[in-house]
């Protein structure tokens, strides 16, 4: 692992992000744009809904990054029967001791893979938005603080929906991202077959960040600077959400809180101290298309949230830059 205690703020988050981008790419094939919003929502304690088909690496990507950052990592599958505690963890009685002893669960891993989420109960659901909100669990009317990092990926198959219970709106306000994978073209799909042909690669991948030096690069995003234009961009782009004929339920503020954090990190990743418009842009499908609920009478008709929100941006100005970096620090 590379020393870069001594590059300033923004090119030691850059030098970073760049190591793991590569590092998971040895293993990840044409996702570049993918590892860099898993890395958004890390810089910005975030949690991230990866939405696909089964088979198209959600958990290797998962345990790729938790390798590069030398993290712990868990994963738990998501069933009808899966309970709170084989989540959270146990207290069970130790006879030698003569006390009852807390077992932790998976969710104390610094990396947490819950795959196929819509497939617990609601109550499982419910277990882990304290963990994703507060990064805490409470035991027995204890706290017990979470790892940092802390990051929840959770896996859902959008076309298999038969024995499935859908994430309620809280539970899917906490999560910063909503990513889908995609299929890959016909040369990375050749490039899969070379690089898996003989040895799997995953087991030999190293450690290129720790995992709390790149938690403590947190603070790199309530540096970054914005204009007023960009945030006045920003805000008309989320208050369109609450207005628009076809949305029955706009971007809380909560919301757009999440929006401006993901383009801060965003920038920050990008070695810039800045936020352009094009950051906002970029990333307000990803942060507020799993926020919003279209009318029913719009679903009925096919209308999906994203091409709303593509309505939403083309129809929103986009703010001209006059000067390359801003005057003022929030």
């Amino acid at each position: 692992m590379g020393n870069d205690s001594m590059l300033p703020l923004f090119a030691r988050v850059q030098s970073a992000a760049t190591q793991i981008r590569s590092n998971v790419a040895r293993i990840i094939i044409g996702k570049l744009d993918v590892i860099d919003l898993l890395l958004v929502a890390l810089l910005s304690d975030g949690h991230v809904l990866l939405e696909d088909v089964p088979g198209m690496g959600k958990t290797v990507l998962a345990k790729a990054l938790a390798r590069s950052l030398g993290a712990t990592f868990q994963r738990v599958q998501g069933t009808p029967d899966l309970l709170p505690t084989d989540i959270i963890g146990v207290s069970y009685f130790d006879q030698k001791q003569n006390e009852f002893i807390f077992r932790d669960g998976p969710i104390f891993a610094q990396i947490l893979l819950v795959d196929e989420i819509n497939r617990t109960t609601p109550r499982t659901q419910s277990a882990l938005l304290e963990a994703m909100a507060e990064r805490q669990v409470t035991v027995e009317r204890a706290s017990k603080q979470l790892p940092k990092p802390f990051l929840v990926l959770a896996t859902q198959n959008p076309v298999e929906l038969e024995g499935t219970f859908s994430l309620p709106e809280a539970q899917l306000d906490r999560f910063l991202l909503r990513v889908k994978l995609g299929y890959p073209d016909v040369e990375e799909e050749q490039a899969i077959l070379h690089r898996f042909k003989q040895a799997e690669p995953l087991e030999s991948l190293q450690p290129v960040v720790d995992a709390q030096e790149f938690s403590s690069l947190q603070e790199a995003i309530r540096q970054v600077q914005w204009q007023d234009e960009v945030e006045r961009y920003l805000l008309a782009i989320v208050r369109a959400t609450r207005h628009h004929d076809a949305i029955q339920l706009g971007v809380s503020p909560r919301g757009t809180l999440a929006l401006y954090r993901a383009c801060a990190a965003y920038a920050a990743i990008q070695g810039r101290d800045f936020v352009q418009p094009d950051d906002v842009k970029y990333l307000a499908p990803f942060v507020l298309g799993h926020r919003i609920l279209t009318t029913n009478r719009n679903r009925m008709r096919g209308k999906r949230t994203d091409d709303v929100l593509t309505e939403i941006l083309q129809a929103t100005p986009v703010p001209v830059e006059t000067i390359a970096t801003p005057s003022i620090t929030r």
